[in-house]
């Protein structure tokens, strides 16, 4: 069986994000015949119509990174009620010019984690938003949202809550199984 590829980022550039933990410990959740890479998506720059038809260095790779891939999973917090605008920076850069869209037909599972009561939902379902016009497959279920996370975390990143792991589990292997089937 050929291995299912999935690139992944998060929108939180923190050292010690819980997103960034949910992303590392996704690693190690992923199904058989998968593989996670993490993409850092730091050094990328502001979008800029004026230079999408000769994209930088760092802009060619992420988005041949991301169309190499069999599909996409992000970890994201909330903003002011919404998507860190880093995040939607390194979206809208991988997906010009208008054309070459690296998320064309990509699965993409999404993950949350947040200090609030809410888990980073209002982020995701903007998010949702953006991939109808990208044309990307969401996993809808299950949704991960890890609220109230610094009760879920120990001090070195592991999480804690084994219903979320579980629920991380599932989703990944909803991801995993939809690249899978549009594969064939």
């Amino acid at each position: 069986m050929e291995e299912i590829k999935i690139v992944g980022f998060g929108g939180s550039l923190r050292k010690k994000s819980y997103n960034g933990y949910l992303l590392n410990i996704s690693k190690g959740l992923m199904p058989e015949n998968s593989s996670l890479e993490i993409l850092d998506i730091s050094g990328l720059p502001m979008f800029n119509q004026d230079e999408e038809n000769s994209p930088s260095v760092n802009v060619r790779s992420f988005k041949e990174k991301i169309k190499n891939s069999d599909g996409v999973l992000i970890s994201t917090p909330e903003y002011n009620y919404s998507t860190p605008g880093f995040l939607k920076n390194a979206i809208d850069l991988a997906s010009r010019p208008y054309g070459d869209n690296s998320f064309e037909n990509k699965p993409v599972a999404l993950m949350s984690a947040s200090i609030g009561m809410l888990g980073g939902a209002r982020a995701q379902y903007h998010l949702r938003q953006s991939f109808v016009f990208l044309n990307m497959i969401p996993i809808n279920r299950p949704e991960v949202f890890v609220t109230m996370a610094p009760d879920k975390f120990d001090e070195n990143g592991n999480l804690k809550d084994e219903m979320t792991i579980g629920f991380m589990r599932q989703l990944l292997n909803n991801l995993v199984d939809t690249a899978r089937n549009i594969k064939k």
